[in-house]
């Protein structure tokens, strides 16, 4: 309401119509119209989806395909801005409504309580998407104050605002420099750049879910956690189950199951995975380079399916290293680069961005571009560093905790020290959180 006071009134309706028509989804006896409902829920949340955030791609998109066979097409675009959050709470919203279809949930008849597990702030504008079987009991508990909790809320969140202020803040300031000016760069600054970016954007995200499981946290309430030491990932396949995993099991659970997910022929399956991959890619923004990033990850894990059978996909590399530590190193790797590589779809302004990144990265080299202050580079290389150090001890070492063990003034100075960073790094050029925008 602050940014734009009507476009709250968008939150409202969501939550209103998804309200009453799981209502009338429990209290009906005839399936056709308890579809009827469900139907009415769904179309009404994704048109007001669609319309703030992809009408103007689409009339743009069939502008330029009518005008490359001269015809004309005169529809204007709209002055509309994207409502902060409208993807999350839409899926958020629109989740409930299927699982009251489905039998898995009773509706919340208390418009209170459930307007609350629409609009949560914690987690409203950029997740992670929560669960209705995990959120809206919550609201019902009584919380009273836990010091235990609270520490482990407010550890949360310190990790969080280091992930954000002091590692993806940084990398951004090489990141923006290079990609907002491909064409002045060779390809060693946009190999550079792409791997900073593919710790920026984890930092970034990654730092604003642990920012609202701690916030959650101190008030009582559990939120679902969001990344998993992503990328530790042995495959496309795994890096999705530890990668924005709220988005990634929904797309799983309402999309890729309902189309039949594995249970249907081979082809059939590569289609559905296919399918939701694409889905995937236009939720994260109206422009085409989200459509070719999730295309990219939905073959890749075609690719992975239909290679499971040869010899070199199953044993060869382990035989050949005799060595499984090798194995998974080489298998971490692989997927980091395919991962990295498809960011630069992510992260391009525009497909003829990206297509010219990739070609350049393939077909020269240069000498790196450092930017205007070598400092902020090596802030960036030491802020990395202790992002994984973290990361590793967290995957390989999960019983080990960090700090908990010391002393109280050991615990206290480490703390403070990186409050102070932080703070050092982030009161006078924190930048948006890159979710914002979706």
């Amino acid at each position: 309401m602050n940014w734009i006071p009507v476009y709250a009134l968008l939150l409202f309706l969501s939550t209103l119509i998804t309200y009453v028509c799981a209502l009338l989804i429990s209290n009906s006896e005839d399936q056709s119209k308890k579809k009827a409902y469900l139907i009415f829920s769904l179309v009404s949340n994704f048109s007001i989806l669609f319309f703030f955030k992809y009408f103007n791609f689409i009339n743009t998109s069939v502008f330029e395909l009518l005008t490359q066979f001269n015809l004309r097409w005169e529809v204007p675009n709209l002055k509309i801005l994207l409502p902060v959050g409208i993807s999350f709470y839409t899926f958020q919203a629109v989740g409930y409504s299927i699982d009251v279809y489905r039998g898995e949930l009773k509706p919340e008849k208390h418009l209170g309580i459930y307007a609350l597990f629409v609009s949560y702030f914690p987690q409203l504008v950029a997740g992670p998407i929560e669960r209705a079987t995990n959120l809206l009991p919550q609201f019902r508990q009584k919380f009273d104050f836990d010091y235990t909790r609270v520490v482990q809320g407010l550890k949360l969140m310190l990790w969080g605002f280091f992930m954000k202020l002091v590692v993806a803040d940084r990398l951004a300031i090489y990141v923006d420099a290079v990609y907002n000016n491909a064409d002045k760069h060779d390809g060693l600054s946009l190999i550079i750049a792409t791997l900073f970016f593919t710790v920026q954007i984890y930092g970034d995200f990654a730092g604003y879910s642990y920012i609202s499981i701690g916030s959650a946290r101190i008030m009582g309430f559990n939120l679902m956690m969001n990344f998993n030491q992503p990328y530790f990932s042995k495959s496309i396949a795994e890096f999705w189950s530890r990668w924005h995993i709220s988005l990634s099991t929904w797309f799983r659970d309402y999309v890729y199951i309902s189309l039949g997910g594995n249970r249907v022929s081979f082809h059939r399956w590569q289609l559905n995975l296919l399918i939701t991959f694409l889905v995937s890619g236009i939720w994260h923004g109206a422009n085409w380079t989200f459509v070719i990033w999730g295309t990219l990850h939905g073959l890749f894990l075609i690719f992975s399916n239909i290679t499971k059978k040869y010899i070199f996909r199953q044993d060869y590399w382990q035989r050949l290293s005799n060595n499984s530590s090798l194995y998974q190193g080489f298998q971490i790797i692989t997927t980091i680069i395919l991962v990295a590589f498809t960011w630069i779809l992510f992260r391009a302004n525009n497909v003829s961005d990206a297509f010219l990144i990739i070609s350049k990265i393939f077909t020269t080299a240069g000498v790196p571009f450092l930017g205007d202050s070598r400092s902020y580079m090596m802030y960036a290389l030491m802020s990395i560093v202790l992002l994984f150090t973290v990361e590793y001890i967290r995957e390989y070492y999960p019983n080990l905790t960090l700090l908990d063990n010391e002393s109280v003034q050991v615990r206290y100075i480490s703390y403070t020290a990186m409050a102070i960073i932080i703070m050092l790094f982030g009161v006078f050029d924190g930048g948006q959180f890159i979710y914002f925008q979706f």
